[in-house]
C-alpha cells in the first residue's frame, strides 16, 4: 500500500517549524502513513517537546498492537545487518515495519552516530518501512530514554512489527529486554566465549539466540558452547520456553527466515501463557516510574540544580548530620 508521495521513507529529524504543530494534525497524518508526520512526532517524543503530554494522550488508544522485538549483541556481530534482514523478511509477509536504532551520540552534536544506517538502504524508500536513528545521549542500557515513546509513534503509524536495535555497548545493553515482547541475542564466531557471554548477562534476557556470520569457522562450536550454557541455568518447568538458537548468515539472507519462525512461536508462546500482557504491564510500570521520576527531578532539582534547589538544602543538612539520607527522602517526597 503506498504511502504519500515522498520518495525517501527513512524518518529524519525534521527541524521545528516546518511542520505543523497542531497534535491532532500530525496523528491523523501519521495515521495515514505520513512519514515526516512521524519522524515529527519522534522528534517532539525525543526533545521533550512542550507538547509530549498531548502527543502520548493521543497516541494512548492505539497501545498494544505492534509486536515488539529486541535485537542486542556486542558490536560486530552485525546487528544492523540482522535487522536489514529481518525487515527484509518481515516484508515478504506484508508486515508494515518499524524500526528503532539507538546509536552511541556523538561527542560533539549529542545526535546520533548514523553510520550502520547505510546497512538498511535496502528499505529506504519503502513505503512500508519506517527507519529511525535515535542518539543514546549517554542513556545507559543500550537504549534511547525516549525509546519507548517513540515505539508508541510508530505503533500508531500502523506498524505490525517494530524492530528495536541496541546502541551495541556489551555488557550494560540489557535494557532492551524490559522495552520488548521478544528479545533475539546475537553473537558471532570470534566475537568471546560463553563465559563472555554470560558475564554480559545475556543468558538471562534472551528468548531467541542467533549465531551470526555461521559460514566463518567455529560457529558450530559457538552455537554448541551458547547451548551448554544455557542448559547449565536451565531451571525450567514443563511447558516453559527454551530459547532456540538459530545460524544465520544475515549478509546473505541465510537463516533469517528461521529466525523469524522462532519469532512468531515465541509470540504464540507468550499469548497463551499470559506471559504477553504481563511482560507489557511491567512495560508500562516502567515507563511510568521513568516519567515519575523525571518530574521528580525536574521539581526539586537533581544533584546539579544549583545551591537553591530543595535537593541542595536537604543535602546540607545531611552533610552537617542534621538529617539522616532517609528521612531528608521523606521530606523531599513529602513536598511534593
Amino acid at each position: 500500500m503506498a504511502i504519500g508521495g515522498t520518495r525517501v521513507r527513512t524518518l529524519r529529524h525534521v527541524p521545528s517549524g516546518k511542520q505543523s504543530t497542531d497534535v491532532a494534525s500530525l496523528i491523523d497524518r501519521a495515521r495515514g502513513g505520513d512519514p515526516r508526520a512521524v519522524a515529527r512526532l519522534i522528534s517532539q517524543v525525543e526533545d521533550g517537546s512542550p507538547q509530549l503530554r498531548e502527543v502520548l494522550a493521543a497516541l494512548a488508544p492505539y497501545a498494544g498492537t505492534a509486536y515488539v522485538v529486541g535485537l542486542t549483541g556486542s558490536p560486530g556481530v552485525g546487528k544492523s545487518t540482522s535487522t536489514n534482514a529481518l525487515v527484509g523478511e518481515y516484508r515478504s509477509r506484508g508486515k508494515r515495519v518499524g524500526v528503532l536504532a539507538v546509536d552511541p551520540s556523538s561527542p560533539f552534536s549529542g545526535g546520533a552516530l548514523l553510520g550502520d544506517r547505510v546497512r538498511m538502504q535496502d528499505h529506504a524508500t519503502d513505503p512500508e518501512v519506517f527507519i529511525r536513528s535515535m542518539a543514546s545521549r549517554g542513556h545507559l542500557g543500550g537504549l534511547a530514554a525516549a525509546t519507548p515513546q517513540a515505539a508508541r509513534v510508530l505503533e500508531a503509524a500502523g506498524c505490525e512489527v517494530i524492530v528495536i536495535e541496541t546502541v551495541g555497548v556489551g555488557q550494560s545493553e540489557i535494557e532492551v529486554a524490559s522495552a520488548a515482547d521478544t528479545t533475539v541475542v546475537l553473537l558471532a564466531p570470534g566475537m568471546g566465549d560463553g563465559i563472555q557471554a554470560a558475564k554480559a548477562g545475556i543468558l538471562e534476557i534472551g528468548d531467541v539466540y542467533v549465531v551470526n556470520k555461521a559460514d566463518r569457522d567455529g560457529a558450530d562450536a559457538t552455537a554448541r558452547e551458547l547451548n551448554h550454557m544455557l542448559a547449565l541455568g536451565e531451571r525450567r518447568n514443563p511447558g516453559d520456553w527454551r530459547q532456540p538458537i538459530v545460524k544465520t548468515v544475515a549478509a546473505r539472507g541465510e537463516g533469517v527466515a528461521e529466525v523469524v519462525e522462532a519469532l512468531e512461536k515465541h509470540r504464540a508462546y507468550l499469548a497463551e501463557t499470559g506471559h504477553l500482557t504481563t511482560r507489557r504491564r511491567a512495560r508500562a510500570a516502567a515507563e511510568i516510574e521513568a516519567i515519575a521520576l523525571g518530574v521528580l527531578r525536574s521539581r526539586y532539582g537533581s544533584v546539579h540544580g544549583g545551591p537553591d534547589s530543595p535537593l541542595y538544602r536537604l543535602a546540607d543538612r545531611v552533610a552537617a548530620g542534621e538529617l539522616d539520607p532517609f528521612a531528608a527522602a521523606d521530606e523531599l517526597l513529602a513536598e511534593s
